[in-house]
């Protein structure tokens, strides 16, 4: 088959479209034969060498794909050859066929494609744990994420609107603070301003329940100042850095909590474990895309040989939702 191949480290340019072995489904396994996947963050620490597969992971490239089921390994029941489905991978979907575990692969929702549901897996599976599951969002609650108009971002406004929440988010410049709102934002704050004191003015000081943030130390002190009573702080990134100054005793008056969960390295079975995530995402957020009340926000697709160009326009900002990466 044909995958895309990083030759080193480095820029977008390294990536190359080349010959590589046909992978071959284990027992618990699924061959997917891909139609689609999509850039994520990852994906470009990876292509930089900064973010190394888990082990036994493939290292192509691609946290996400889309497309039919070939063959099916021993043992796995449920799913049947031809079938369209997409996957949550820890790794090889920039590839022409992938190897997944069976409790990793979700139906392609109701109502929506089989090529735009290459974009969905890693984002609602990354939601659903952090906000719905442990953070344990409810309606009524405010809720607040950074960055909303990235992949994660875009997703998670929607998610948490359709769960009842007050919703607000942050962005960068008046053009994608509008995006914000008509994906259901209730509040939107421009993230050069003071996003604290912005937050407590429009929710007459009670701040936020649950915070998503992707920034890590950077806003650490902010996150921490913004929360309500009880709430909880969900870390899933470290763009802001991963070691900064926490103020114990602003937790400890707040009764709050902070959490810091990844998905990749997760192993697949048990509490917490991929596979419990990837039925929860499709019990509980597949129904609300089904009903319109979440759709996939996709900025624009490039042909998966060409994911070079992919990378550049992600590493270049502007990209509002995710990028699809097509065969």
């Amino acid at each position: 088959m044909h995958a895309i191949t990083a030759r080193e480290p480095g820029g977008p340019e390294v990536l190359e479209w080349t010959e590589v072995p046909d992978p071959e489904p284990g027992p618990g396994e699924v061959l997917i034969d891909v139609v689609a996947s999509a850039v994520n963050r990852a994906d470009l620490l990876q292509r930089q060498g900064n973010y190394p597969p888990p082990p036994g992971a493939s290292t192509i490239i691609g946290l996400e794909c889309s497309g039919r089921i070939e063959a099916l390994g021993e043992g796995v029941t449920g799913w049947a050859v031809g079938q369209e489905v997409c996957a949550l991978l820890a790794g090889g979907g920039y590839a022409e066929k992938v190897v997944v575990p069976a409790g990793q692969v979700l139906p392609v929702p109701d109502g929506v494609d089989v090529s735009t549901a290459g974009s969905l897996p890693e984002v609602a599976c990354t939601v659903w744990s952090n906000v719905v599951r442990h953070a344990r969002l409810s309606a009524g609650e405010t809720f607040l994420v950074h960055g909303g108009t990235s992949g994660i971002g875009t997703h998670a406004i929607q998610v948490a609107k359709a769960l009842g929440a007050r919703v607000a988010a942050t962005a960068g410049n008046p053009e994608r603070m509008q995006r914000c709102r008509d994906l259901g934002a209730d509040i939107v704050i421009d993230y050069h301003d003071d996003v604290t004191a912005q937050l407590k003015e429009q929710t007459d000081g009670h701040g936020a329940d649950v915070i998503l943030d992707n920034m890590g130390a950077k806003g650490l002190a902010a996150n921490v100042s913004a929360l309500a009573m009880d709430g909880r702080l969900m870390v899933i990134g470290m763009q802001g850095g991963a070691k900064g100054e926490l103020n114990l005793g602003a937790l400890l008056a707040k009764r709050a909590g902070i959490t810091a969960m990844g998905l990749r390295g997760r192993p697949l079975d048990g509490p917490n474990g991929k596979a419990e995530v990837v039925a929860g995402t499709a019990r509980e957020v597949w129904p609300l895309i089904a009903a319109g009340k979440v759709r996939p926000v996709v900025h624009a697709t490039v042909p998966l040989a060409e994911a070079g160009k992919a990378h550049a326009l992600l590493d270049g900002g502007g990209v509002v939702g995710k990028l699809l990466l097509v065969r």
